[in-house]
């Protein structure tokens, strides 16, 4: 009676927690329209659309970027601007950023607000105009490991190369002096290599000892900064747009609750939920709240990752296949093989990759930190797994007994003088003697005694089909055996 009501309750709230998401999501799109609609009909100002970069450049800011121009251009915004304020991050992500504003069909200003150093210098130059706050910073962009290391020359070259080409990019103008045709960049390429590499000189700005990073006013004197600003309204001013009115970004309810689902700490929890339910559907067999459990538990994990596009369909194919393997093993082939095994390094590799953004494969230069963070992901993973796996056996013979839940278990007993009549218990004289397995025990099966078959449980392990057992115990309408030794 209890299970049954566990069993009602979980769909229930499964149920209600489908309603309220799809609720919610409907919510967020209409709340978006009216907002669409409402600076659709204000055609008498400019709009600006303004978000935040104020955090590692990785792919969680890169995902942040995509939604924010995505709004952008659905609101027909005329300016984007970005407040800026990183100490760096992963250089194949803010090359996705920088071209996201380089091929922008929406001007977009950088507002550096504190500091651009390494990456964040990348993106901000790949920015139309650049302003900053009083104190800013803007360079050191030389690439370094986690540790803080300069590596290797490669990959400065590749920078070098990329820190060039984005100055470059914002154009040039040609000047007739006489006979001789000059050349002025609106962001000289070679300002831009030296925030890169010590030995690269740039005539009264640095020397060939040190690598470029800029304060606000050297950055205004040498053309990398259109205006000291204090805030946007101030930026606005000088860069003489108005009337405007101004469109922040602002994190939804979905969003919110997607980037909570999407923690590495929820996400382990996820992972021991999905283990642990399988763990205890495969020691109760049926359809029951463990599975219920598990499933709810891996829609939560690949919900959110496939709804940020990091998780891609083949990635979750891989956990599906796992588990079907997995399945294939237990029900169907005797003994633990090959389909049992490749089962299970799917379903992990199915976790992992889910969990790992598929732009830090873009860039074969950075395939290092690629593989770095892969093995975050395993990590996380495998600790999940194995936590999972030690609780699920400690709870097995713990959590019907506690106190709290002893009441799933029928513990009360049938006085004869009460009225209640006794069965047959001859199975009982079974206990001590010895048989073979008619099913493979997992732990639950069938086994042969004296001619006869029961329904068995293992004690301990699986037993494999003609395998000899002994019965150890009678409870519950069945044996309890053990494999013959």
């Amino acid at each position: 009676m209890h299970i049954n009501v566990l069993r009602t309750f979980s769909c229930r709230f499964v149920l209600l927690w489908v309603v309220f998401a799809v609720s919610l999501t409907a919510y967020s799109r209409d709340i978006t329209d009216q907002v669409s609609r409402r600076d659709a009909d204000s055609s008498d100002s400019v709009l600006v659309y303004n978000f935040d970069i104020a955090q590692n450049i990785e792919p969680s800011a890169w995902r942040l970027t995509k939604r924010a121009f995505e709004e952008a251009r659905e609101l027909n915004a005329d300016y984007i601007i970005v407040n800026i304020n990183t100490y760096g991050g992963q250089v194949n992500i803010a090359d996705s950023i920088r071209s996201q504003f380089l091929g922008s069909d929406i001007p977009v200003i950088a507002f550096i607000t504190n500091n651009a150093a390494s990456a964040g210098a990348l993106i901000s130059i790949a920015a139309d105009s650049i302003y900053m706050k009083e104190g800013a910073r803007i360079g050191a962009a030389s690439v370094v490991n986690q540790e803080g290391e300069i590596m290797p020359e490669k990959y400065q070259s590749y920078m070098r190369s990329t820190m060039r080409a984005t100055a470059e990019a914002h154009g040039k103008d040609t000047l007739k002096r006489g006979k001789d045709t000059l050349i002025r960049w609106h962001r000289d390429p070679h300002i831009a290599e030296a925030m890169v590499d010590p030995e690269i000189s740039v005539d009264g700005v640095v020397d060939d000892t040190k690598i470029l990073t800029f304060t606000t006013d050297e950055a205004l004197e040498n053309g990398y900064c259109e205006g000291k600003v204090s805030d946007i309204e101030d930026l606005l001013a000088k860069a003489n747009i108005g009337p405007y009115k101004i469109r922040r970004y602002e994190v939804s309810s979905i969003e919110s609750l997607t980037g909570f689902l999407m923690n590495p700490a929820f996400q382990s929890i996820l992972i021991m939920i999905i283990v642990g339910g399988i763990y205890f559907e495969m020691q109760s067999p049926g359809v029951g709240f463990p599975l219920l459990a598990a499933v709810v538990a891996a829609a939560l994990y690949f919900a959110p990752l496939y709804a940020e596009g990091i998780a891609q369909n083949w990635e979750l194919g891989l956990f599906i296949l796992g588990l079907i393997l997995i399945g294939i093993e237990l029900f169907v082939i005797p003994g633990f093989g090959v389909a049992g095994v490749g089962g299970i390094l799917l379903t992990v590799a199915g976790l992992v990759l889910s969990m790992v953004d598929n732009i830090v494969f873009d860039y074969q230069l950075y395939m290092e930190e690629a593989i770095k963070t892969v093995l975050k992901s395993f990590f996380i993973v495998s600790l999940s797994i194995f936590v999972a796996l030690v609780l699920s056996i400690y709870l097995s013979k713990k959590l019907l007994t506690s106190t709290g839940l002893s009441q799933l278990v029928l513990d009360s007993t049938q006085q004869k003088d009460e009225g209640y009549i006794g069965v047959d218990t001859g199975m009982k004289n079974l206990v001590g003697k010895t048989g073979i397995a008619s099913t493979v025990l997992r732990p639950g099966g069938k086994v042969e005694v004296e001619g006869e078959i029961y329904d068995a449980r293992a004690e301990v392990g699986f037993i494999d089909k003609g395998e000899k057992v002994k019965v150890i115990q009678y409870g519950t309408s069945q044996l309890v055996v053990i494999k013959e030794e």
